[in-house]
């Protein structure tokens, strides 16, 4: 007798398919299960968020953040397998609303027949701020769980209602040992060994720049060639190209690498530096920039310690505009050193923001009448400038006048430290108030 009501029942979930002998490599070895996922463990161990879920048989929506080539893709399907979701994968970079809503339509008819949907949404910053408004009633009400796959910070690139329903998981760059375990698998399943002497081997895996994709599309094209004898790492590089730096100058990578080189600079660490120069200039970050990071450094960290510093800088900028590039990275370069390796201070720093505190909670106070100028004979009839004191003409050159609003006790803002020409500053100003310590 038929089942009047299997249409009803929830399809099974369809296996695996056996990977195409012609696929890429890396298609061919794609994880066929979360514990074969290389180099995330943090996530799909036992102990993980990953794998308390899987354990659990529940998931929550999620975003997978990290570096191009991590598995993000992957650990969204096998999410799916592992507990019995139906997957859709979609890219932001190809869809819009319309394709939006037949997922979302889909996925609720699904849900009636009891198979819940994991929306596997890749470049999920790519979306708009309301596009990402769109997915929130689907998330809440449990027609879709949302897994989003993207390579930048989701602070910045989605938005809070979005962050609030979904968990943030951060997937590591893949480390020299795990690039070298997926070599291993390659090499099992090509059942022959790549052409490479062990220092090619390394030299290979450090091309890879953390990008285990990249890593199994370079070893393909050495598979594919015959070799006389193994390959060592000059002769490799020349064959095979170096991944070009994960680097966006208006995203956080940028942010990463100035925020680093700023701080390096104040540590006094010039060989740290002088890296995080390199990596930026080398990315193609503009030189202009990064100099004018370091004139705001001169002035924030370094300051009165070493007047000099400002001047180097400025220095370097005008020796790049007159040689350009390559030559005048160097004028970058030694400016870099000179800020990393001068004595440090931000007393300036400090006493700028206590001034302008001040300045805006003491309002108009009026200074003393005798250091304002009278230039007209009203002015003078009312004690401008009455008992002002040319210093120049005072013994020592200092008179030791009051120059503070009468309302207001004289503040004490720039206090210089006792590090480089500081110090010498520091010694002339306690000169000066015991001076005028006597005088009052």
């Amino acid at each position: 007798m038929a089942d009047l009501f299997a249409a009803d029942e929830p399809p099974a979930p369809p296996p695996a398919p056996e990977p195409d002998e012609n696929a890429p490599l890396a298609d061919r070895l794609r994880p066929r299960s979360l514990d074969e996922v290389v180099g995330q463990e943090h996530l799909t161990g036992a102990d993980g968020a990953i794998g308390r879920m899987v354990a659990a048989g529940k998931l929550a929506s999620m975003v997978l953040w990290g570096p191009p080539g991590t598995g993000k893709t992957s650990i969204a399907r096998l999410l799916a397998d592992a507990v019995g979701l139906r997957f859709i994968a979609i890219s932001a970079v190809f869809s819009g609303v319309a394709d939006l809503k037949k997922v979302f339509a889909e996925a609720r008819e699904h849900r009636k027949l009891g198979r819940q949907t994991l929306l596997f949404v890749d470049e999920i910053h790519r979306f708009n701020r309301a596009q990402q408004d769109g997915f929130l009633p689907y998330v809440e009400d449990g027609t879709v769980v949302l897994v989003g796959a993207t390579t930048e910070n989701p602070s910045f690139e989605l938005n809070a209602a979005l962050l609030s329903r979904a968990q943030v998981l951060i997937l590591n760059r893949l480390d020299a040992e795990a690039l070298g375990r997926l070599l291993d698998k390659a090499e099992a399943l090509m059942e022959r060994q790549l052409p490479l002497t062990p220092a090619a081997r390394e030299a290979l895996i450090a091309t890879a720049d953390g990008d285990g994709r990249f890593l199994l599309n370079q070893a393909e094209t050495l598979f594919s060639i015959e070799f006389d004898k193994p390959l060592e790492p000059a002769e490799l590089a020349a064959l095979l190209h170096r991944r070009v730096a994960v680097y966006d100058k208006d995203r956080e990578g940028h942010y990463n690498l100035i925020s680093a080189l700023h701080k390096s600079i104040r540590g006094s660490d010039p060989q740290a530096a002088l890296y995080y120069l390199a990596r930026m200039l080398t990315a193609g970050e503009e030189p202009l920039y990064l100099l004018r990071r370091l004139v705001r450094t001169a002035v924030e960290d370094i300051g009165m310690a070493d007047p000099n510093a400002l001047v180097q800088c400025l220095a370097a900028k005008d020796t790049y505009d007159f040689l350009g590039s390559p030559e005048g990275e160097l004028a970058i370069v030694q400016a870099t050193l000179y800020l990393a390796t001068a004595p440090k201070s931000n007393a300036a720093y400090k006493a700028q923001k206590a001034a302008w505190r001040s300045a805006r909670e003491t309002g108009s106070l009026m200074p003393p009448k005798n250091i304002l100028n009278a230039p007209t004979k009203l002015m003078k009839q009312v004690g401008y400038g009455k008992g002002y004191t040319y210093d120049h003409d005072a013994e020592g050159g200092f008179s030791g006048d009051n120059y503070w609003p009468a309302e207001m006790q004289p503040q004490t803002f720039y206090e210089p430290t006792d590090r480089g020409f500081e110090k010498r500053v520091a010694e002339r100003i306690a000169y000066w108030e015991e001076l005028r310590a006597r005088k009052s």
